[in-house]
């Protein structure tokens, strides 16, 4: 982000209580309450450990859910998934910042770790504000009195200007944990203008992030090469005046004028905006494969033609960006767009980085000896759509203010 911050390197958090902002937030079965997935869990066990190696006495902040929504439950079980993946205990505390979680905290021993109840539980931490105004919260003042550092390991929630994520670096001196500091190194990466060719493979349902996305690329030269599939492919070919066939009515609830007319220009004048060749479509009782310019159905999948040519540009890339799949990947019939685009970026020799938690059921379909070529996933949905449409995200934002406040009272490294 060009700005200095701090990251674990800088500090010794031997002794010290540091609170650490993680984002654990995950799939919840409404009939069992049972937690589906431990990807983002397995994500912050590196810096959970570290710290902990260290001696620092860990104290996790971290939210589940939205208010009245089913997912928004306590954290019991998401302790124990930590445990388990730690191998060490991490303790529940059924409180964020009353007595028992002042008292849990007060009696955490070196190299401990606690992981307070859902920081939701507080409204203040549901609203977006400033980062200065964050700061001024009860509830990250409250928490900044119980700590001596504060960690962000949750790049996926740091698009949000929350007071668990901005309010307290300005509180106290905050760093990026390992795995905000990859996510932030990786995607820099992808983003940059060296290592060419680049080839950006971007698909799914949120159309208008997208669009800024490809606009922001465009504008700053970034990819050779912008292959689109989903929602997002079936855009372009609307603004080319291509009849879309039933998905017409779905796409126009997902766009706005601004969206159409973005899109309406970019396609005018950028060479390097592909479109699909062929679809596979879904007519009701059987499936089909139509040419993109004449649509009949509904098109659920990029077809084999558009496959093989996404592919051959897909070849001598140096880096792919795979964001979105191509198809309507929980239906088996539309399924090959997407793993044939996911295989393709793992036999090639570029650098692979996939965002979406939609592609670890895809991975899981093929070898290690494949899947060990993956170089990134990211662990970000909003938060990956804000980085690669260029937008400044909060939470790295208020980590560079804590860096501008604490550098010259703290010199660094202590």
């Amino acid at each position: 982000m060009g700005r200095k911050i701090w990251t674990l390197d800088d500090f010794d958090f031997n002794g010290k209580t540091v609170l650490v902002r993680i984002d654990i937030n995950s799939p919840i079965s409404p009939d069992t309450g049972e937690i589906l997935d431990d990807t983002r869990f397995k994500a912050h066990i590196p810096t959970i450990r570290e710290l902990s190696e260290s001696g620092a006495r860990i104290v996790l902040l971290a939210h589940q859910g939205r208010p009245f929504t089913e997912d928004f439950v306590r954290l019991k079980r998401h302790a124990e998934i930590l445990s388990r993946l730690l191998g060490s205990e991490v303790e529940y505390v059924p409180d964020v910042i009353g007595p028992e979680a002042k008292r849990a905290i007060a009696r955490l021993g070196k190299g401990g770790i606690l992981l307070l109840d859902n920081t939701r539980l507080y409204s203040e931490d549901a609203i977006q504000a400033s980062i200065e105004d964050q700061a001024k919260t009860i509830l990250a003042r409250e928490l900044a009195s119980l700590g001596d550092y504060y960690v962000n390991d949750a790049f996926a929630v740091s698009h949000r200007s929350q007071a668990s994520v901005v309010g307290l670096p300005l509180l106290l001196p905050g760093a990026a944990g390992r795995l905000m500091e990859r996510e932030v190194s990786v995607l820099s990466r992808a983003l940059s203008r060296d290592e060419r060719p680049k080839v950006f493979v971007l698909g799914g349902a949120k159309v208008k992030d997208t669009v800024k996305i490809i606009s922001y690329l465009v504008e700053e030269g970034v990819a050779d090469e912008i292959l689109t599939t989903g929602l997002v492919a079936l855009l372009f070919l609307y603004v080319s005046g291509v009849r879309i066939g039933s998905a017409e009515n779905v796409l126009m609830k997902k766009v706005d004028s601004k969206t159409i007319e973005t899109a309406r220009n970019l396609i005018a004048r950028e060479e390097r905006i592909r479109v699909p060749l062929d679809f596979v479509v879904d007519l009701g009782d059987s499936t089909d494969i139509v040419d993109a310019r004449s649509i009949v159905g509904a098109p659920k999948d990029i077809g084999p033609s558009t496959i093989e040519y996404y592919k051959y540009k897909m070849m001598k890339a140096k880096i792919i960006v795979m964001r979105g799949p191509a198809g309507v990947i929980e239906d088996p019939r539309f399924r090959r767009g997407t793993r044939e685009l996911v295989r393709a970026a793992l036999t090639s020799r570029a650098f692979t980085i996939f965002g979406g938690g939609h592609f670890n059921s895809i991975l899981s379909e093929f070898p290690e000896t494949v899947r060990s070529r993956v170089g990134h996933i990211s662990t970000g949905g909003g938060a990956l759509l804000y980085f690669l449409s260029g937008q400044i995200l909060p939470g790295l934002e208020a980590l560079a203010l804590s860096y501008e406040k604490f550098s010259a009272a703290r010199g660094g490294r202590e």
